[in-house]
């Protein structure tokens, strides 16, 4: 394989280049007007412009895109995360061009791409599946029947996406009344597919999930597990591996179940598991990504491996630099900040230049940016500036070296969550270890206590 495009932008385009200079593939860009002056499009070999800002007419335009690879004689087309990256279609239409899908098959895109038809498949494979709807719901009244019956408060889901968009708690049966609607229309407008069920929601919950990776010859590994329960609006902010607080048997048990939900479906290439796990470390099936996540970064830190590399060799069908599960173990921890451009106290974007932006470098300290300073976060695109990301001996070691960075971090221009991150490592309740989805609430109610 010797020249890749990468259908995405940012921090994943540059992240993507910078392995594939490490192996010597050619790497080909495309970008939006909005994104001219984004480090990936000067990184790249090649780059080209492919559209006007809005994400349906460059980043999510098809035919563009297979217009590129065809004049570039790419041997292969890599996603990133987001955009076309789960779209069963899109591989398609890439492999009747004769060009390689970095990720998954079709198949099995389709299959886990719809969580009503991903929980049945992960029942019969023997998964634990949070208690929900077993199809999509055709009306409200539907919904509330259904939660009235495992009783509040429920999650009201899309069955096409995720990713914070198409979901909602609901506390009551009038507050899943009034969503039902909206979520439908969300879903069909984000994900082209209105279906939506009804899932137990589970309270406290750890947001767990483990990291799957099939090679081109059957075997289904494990790369350990990361905690993604620092959220808001059911989107992560920091994440860590391994998970802390977690006993070793339900990590073992978790590893299990990951595997054989990524054997039912005959997964090859990068992909996560995700789980909900309770207080009592009962875990639940959540969904499959069958895409490179955006928190990889710590898995490679605390494994050594180069996900990507992996991704590259297993399409070439060459053997990945593992031979059994047994050639794969944690060493330290690893922390992963997303810095984003948004006011942290309203969790809104906060577009604009940024006229000074500066990251520390040394031992321990990993930044995936995909900006420079100078160049502008505009919005069109989801805020991330860059990933934060530390690694220790130890979990205690990674912190204290994630408090050493994030000092010296520096952005103006654009308003960002870095106080908020400089100010969470020191709550109790995150440093404890034992956190669930819901410490960005109990971190704030600490925070207005203390201003009373």
């Amino acid at each position: 394989m010797k020249r890749i495009l990468i259908a995405n932008r940012g921090e994943i385009a540059s992240r993507i280049i910078r392995t594939c200079e490490k192996m010597g593939i050619e790497t080909v860009a495309v970008y939006s007007e909005a994104d001219a002056e984004m480090l990936f499009v000067k990184q790249a070999t090649v780059a080209h412009l492919i559209g006007p800002a809005p994400v349906n007419q460059s980043y999510l335009n098809k035919a563009e895109i297979l217009r590129v690879a065809k004049e570039e004689q790419v041997d292969a087309i890599h996603p990133g995360y987001g955009f076309l990256s789960e779209n069963a279609e899109f591989v398609r239409e890439i492999e009747a061009a004769g060009i390689r899908f970095i990720g998954p098959s079709a198949e099995t895109i389709d299959k886990m791409g719809d969580k009503i038809a991903s929980r049945e498949t992960m029942k019969l494979a023997g998964v634990p599946v949070v208690p929900g709807t077993e199809e999509g719901l055709a009306t409200a009244e539907d919904a509330v029947t259904y939660a009235n019956s495992i009783g509040y408060p429920v999650m009201l889901k899309a069955s096409g996406g995720g990713g914070g968009i198409g979901m909602v708690k609901c506390e009551n049966e009038q507050t899943l009344a009034q969503q039902f609607t909206g979520i439908k229309t969300r879903a069909k407008n984000y994900f082209g597919n209105d279906a939506v069920f009804v899932e137990k929601f589970v309270e406290p919950a750890r947001h767990i999930e483990v990291q799957i990776f099939g090679d081109a010859t059957g075997n289904v590994y494990h790369l350990f597990e990361r905690n993604c329960s620092v959220q808001r609006r059911n989107q992560k902010v920091i994440e860590e591996a391994p998970s802390p607080a977690l006993s070793d048997a339900t990590k073992a048990k978790l590893y299990e179940a990951a595997v054989k939900a990524a054997q039912a479906v005959n997964y090859k290439n990068a992909g996560t598991v995700e789980f909900i796990m309770d207080a009592d470390e009962n875990f639940y099936f959540l969904e499959m990504n069958t895409r490179l996540q955006v928190e990889h970064p710590i898995t490679e830190l605390i494994t050594g491996q180069d996900l990507v590399e992996w991704q590259l060799l297993t399409v070439m069908g060459n053997e990945l630099p593992i031979r059994s599960q047994d050639d794969l173990s944690v060493a330290g921890h690893a922390l992963e900040f997303r810095l984003y451009a948004e006011d942290s106290e309203r969790f809104m974007p906060s577009p604009g230049e940024l006229e000074t932006l500066e990251f520390p470098q040394g031992e321990g300290i990993r930044i995936d940016g995909g900006y420079a300073q100078g160049t502008s976060v505009t919005p069109y695109y989801d805020p991330m500036i860059a990933k934060i990301i530390i690694s220790g001996d130890s979990r205690e070691q990674a912190i204290e070296r994630a408090k050493d960075a994030l000092a010296q971090v520096q952005v103006e221009g654009v308003k960002s969550n870095l106080s908020f991150f400089k100010d969470f490592l020191t709550f109790r309740e995150f440093e404890q270890g034992s956190y669930a989805t819901n410490v960005i609430d109990h971190y704030r109610k600490h925070k207005l206590e203390e201003q009373s």
